[in-house]
């Protein structure tokens, strides 16, 4: 097999290869068809994440199909479809497991972060969190619901009903989740870097209300905001942003620091809560919506050895939708 492995902190990823593994009891091994490239591969790349092991091959936005399957496993066949998700395994057992809440699991594994990922040709992964998909399917169009699409809902489903909606950066999640707001018939506002009309264009293209940078003001008070952008001055922003007793999620897995500010934003009951991981029951109702209402996402492709100018051109916004690696 090959793979692209990252030895060091910001250090550029390395094509190696490698035996192809075999997998274990309860483990399935997938050829990789497509494994589209996330922000949180750049906080791992860049050591913004601690405690991953090194050296690791990331990627946790996986289609492929299975090639091996280890003993113990019943519901994953050789030649199936399937899908792997940031969430590679969790304990089942610790009080947040117990009470439906595995993605806070004490004892977690991350698909990428703790064991390789689908930055290769093959990866291993655990049977029972696998999600399957038809064999006809686009695999690069698949990749990036793997977690762009849901964080995105759970995400969405954190900011409960609001009705206007603040996007604050519009790249892979929320370029989907645009597309499940318009279905839900919810206007949603776009908030991009200042001067990124490439962005602000496609938000409108999926029927954004309004798009701007996000040092401007929407036309109206928000009901609630999302903030998928790493960036934590836009902490403030976005509850500026927001109705008395609106809601402000954020929806990475690492932000910069959010910087002091007056208590008035916070005020009147406006809440700012954080979305962590995900769950499989995310998987299963977000990949059911989204095959019912066509969710399609908007790509560009690289080759596995081009992971590297692919995460460059995610770190510096020159990517429109997702970037996805074909081995």
């Amino acid at each position: 097999m090959q793979a692209m492995v990252l030895h060091g902190y910001g250090q550029p990823l390395r094509l190696e290869t490698r035996d192809t593994p075999e997998p274990g009891p309860g483990m399935v091994r997938l050829r990789v068809q497509a494994c589209a490239v996330c922000r949180t591969d750049l906080h791992v790349v860049d050591g913004e994440l601690p405690d991953h092991r090194l050296p690791i091959v990331p990627g946790h936005e996986i289609v492929g199909i299975v090639e091996a399957v280890g003993s113990g496993v019943a519901d994953v066949a050789i030649g199936d479809r399937v899908g792997v998700a940031w969430l590679a395994h969790a304990c089942g057992v610790c009080p947040y497991c117990r009470t439906d809440r595995e993605n806070l699991c004490d004892a977690p594994a991350y698909t990428g972060y703790t064991q390789d990922g689908g930055f290769a040709t093959h990866v291993i992964a655990h049977a029972a969190y696998v999600f399957p998909f038809a064999r006809d399917a686009d695999a690069a169009g698949l990749a990036p619901l793997m977690c762009a699409g849901l964080i995105g809902w759970r995400c969405l489903r954190a900011l409960g009903d609001a009705r206007a909606v603040g996007l604050y950066g519009f790249g892979a999640a929320a370029h989907l989740l645009a597309k499940v707001l318009r279905w839900q018939g919810r206007p949603f506002h776009a908030f991009t870097r200042p001067g990124d009309v490439r962005s602000q264009a496609l938000a409108r293209s999926l029927g954004a209300a309004w798009a701007g940078g996000s040092d401007e003001a929407p036309p109206r008070l928000l009901d609630g905001a999302i903030i998928f952008a790493p960036v934590g001055s836009l902490v403030p922003v976005a509850l500026g942003a927001v109705r008395k007793g609106g809601r402000v999620v954020c929806g990475g897995i690492h932000m910069s620091d959010i910087p002091s500010m007056p208590y008035r934003l916070l005020w009147a009951e406006r809440e700012l809560v954080s979305v962590a991981n995900l769950t499989r029951r995310d998987g299963r109702e977000f990949l059911e919506l989204a095959g019912r209402i066509g969710i399609e996402p908007t790509t560009t492709l690289y080759e596995l050895r081009d992971a590297n100018r692919a995460l460059d051109d995610l770190r510096r916004g020159r990517v429109d939708g997702a970037a996805v690696l074909i081995p």
